[in-house]
């Protein structure tokens, strides 16, 4: 499937195939976003919820757009793209896919909104593929670029889309800050048809001239208005300004609202409009809590829910804070783990995989966990300190409820913060149920499942891998990452992987 020039608006051509979490407040800044990036909590610990910014205004469309599919095999996909479809469980698109990949296919710009968890990866990602199907980069020359906000978001599309590029014969790589760049320079002079960054690590690249972006054919935005409210807009636009003028654009999120619309305006021409969820979608799988709780009773609550049966995510507001509690469950008996920006890549990396292989049943994070992070069969998100907007309310419950699953959200309150909660909810377009709730009663236990600690201290060791010749049968088996699935397969064809 040769690689043509695009003729921008027209699709008619052909189709190219802590002890006390209520203390001090201030925003984690993830990776390497700007400093100066804008805070959404006020001086003092109080938090100022403003007004929501409003849905993203329309851009003008000018050709209607193609008709959504029932089945990848009506896309005029490769081969071997639809084989290893089949091969990874994936057997018929999600709404978002169906209905905007006919039109990337066919090199029209594409805006898409999807909740967490509807299969967006796989919407731009096989689209980006099918398009460069081959074709074949030139050293330092990326075809494809898709940008994302943090470390696991790139990691994540990069691992979704392994077995579809791999099937296709065409080279990914992963730029992120806090690793080697070393290793990422000497990944582009080999050549990369499609290359997965974050943007502050990319400029540095192309400023050091270890990467050009005129050859880049297809540009993706994934998660673009978590970059924009990052400080990253002019970094984005910096970068776009050096990819091929002529080229398609494809921007794709949980919520789009009017920090995207300076770059809808700029970068899509005659765009295609789909949106399966609106900004403020809610999930019908999933439930959402808010407990109010004493502040003397907050951190007790907070630790029997960690306490429970069953992996939790468990957000906090600073990396001290994630840092405190952490070290209070592991003294209290729960096997937990900090993630935040402040951590290594290599940290992070080690505590993303004992969380998502069990090795610890409870993952303590600030936002940089809100976005890009997948886990099979994870049924409860705590937010121990409420999030400063809707966004980050949404997309912090949309670690759970995803793909079909269910799930819930629990809030914990305080008095003071009730107000502002409550509107965030508005903003948000939930409806939760609101429970008082002291810890040890049979409440807290219903909704959460908390129980109580068993109070002998334990230690996470980073497990020992497995010798490499006991490794070797599985990676040899059918070419997957890290060898069989984890986990099982779900049914309406998403595979582990899908967003």
């Amino acid at each position: 499937m040769a690689r043509t020039p695009r003729s921008r608006g027209n699709h008619s051509g052909t189709r190219q195939a802590a002890p006390a979490p209520a203390g001090r407040v201030r925003n984690d800044r993830t990776d390497n976003s700007p400093k100066g990036a804008k805070s959404a909590r006020t001086r003092g610990g109080n938090r100022s919820t403003p007004p929501p910014p409003g849905d993203f205004a329309m851009p003008v469309t000018h050709t209607p757009s193609l008709p959504p599919v029932e089945s990848f095999a009506d896309l005029g996909l490769p081969a071997p793209l639809l084989r290893a479809l089949e091969a990874e469980g994936v057997t018929a698109p999600f709404p978002i896919q169906a209905a905007t990949l006919p039109n990337s296919l066919a090199g029209r710009d594409v805006l898409g909104r999807g909740r967490t968890g509807s299969g967006k990866t796989l919407a731009f990602g096989l689209a980006v593929l099918g398009r460069l199907a081959g074709t074949r980069a030139e050293p330092r020359r990326p075809s494809a670029l898709v940008l994302v906000p943090t470390r696991e978001l790139a990691q994540q599309v990069t691992d979704a889309l392994a077995p579809y590029a791999r099937a296709l014969g065409l080279r990914q790589a992963t730029v992120v800050g806090g690793v080697s760049i070393g290793r990422q320079t000497a990944a582009l002079r080999g050549g990369t048809d499609v290359l997965v960054a974050t943007p502050g690590r990319l400029k540095d690249l192309v400023t050091r001239g270890d990467c050009q972006l005129d050859d880049v054919s297809v540009t993706v935005l994934d998660e673009a208005d978590q970059m924009t409210d990052m400080g990253f807009l002019p970094q984005i636009t910096g970068l776009i300004d050096q990819t091929r003028p002529d080229g398609q654009r494809l921007l794709f999120s949980a919520t789009l609202d009017r920090n995207v619309d300076a770059l809808v305006r700029r970068y899509l021409t005659d765009p295609v409009v789909h949106s399966v969820d609106p900004s403020a979608g809610v999930v019908t799988s999933m439930e959402h809590h808010v407990l109010h709780v004493h502040d003397t009773d907050k951190n007790a609550t907070a630790t029997e829910i960690a306490a429970r049966d069953g992996r939790v995510i468990m957000f906090l507001d600073t990396k001290h804070g994630v840092d405190r509690f952490t070290k209070h469950l592991l003294k209290s008996g729960v096997r937990a783990s900090a993630l935040h920006g402040g951590k290594s890549q290599p940290q992070r990396t080690r505590t993303l995989a004992q969380f998502k292989e069990g090795h610890v049943s409870v993952l303590v994070a600030t936002n940089v966990a809100a976005r890009g992070i997948h886990v099979d069969d994870l049924d409860l998100v705590v937010n121990v300190d409420p999030p400063g907007d809707h966004k980050d309310y949404l997309h912090r419950g949309g670690r759970t409820a995803r793909a079909g699953e269910s799930g819930s959200v629990v809030t914990l309150v305080l008095p003071h913060q009730r107000r502002d909660v409550d509107r965030l909810m508005v903003h948000a377009g939930i409806k939760p149920r609101t429970t008082s709730v002291r810890s040890g009663e049979a409440e807290l236990t219903r909704i959460t499942g908390a129980r109580t600690p068993s109070g002998i201290p334990v230690v996470v060791t980073v497990p020992t891998p497995a010798p490499a010749t006991a490794a070797k049968p599985a990676a040899a088996g059918r070419g997957r990452r890290g060898g069989a699935r984890r986990g099982r397969r779900p049914a309406r064809g998403a595979a582990s992987t899908q967003r």
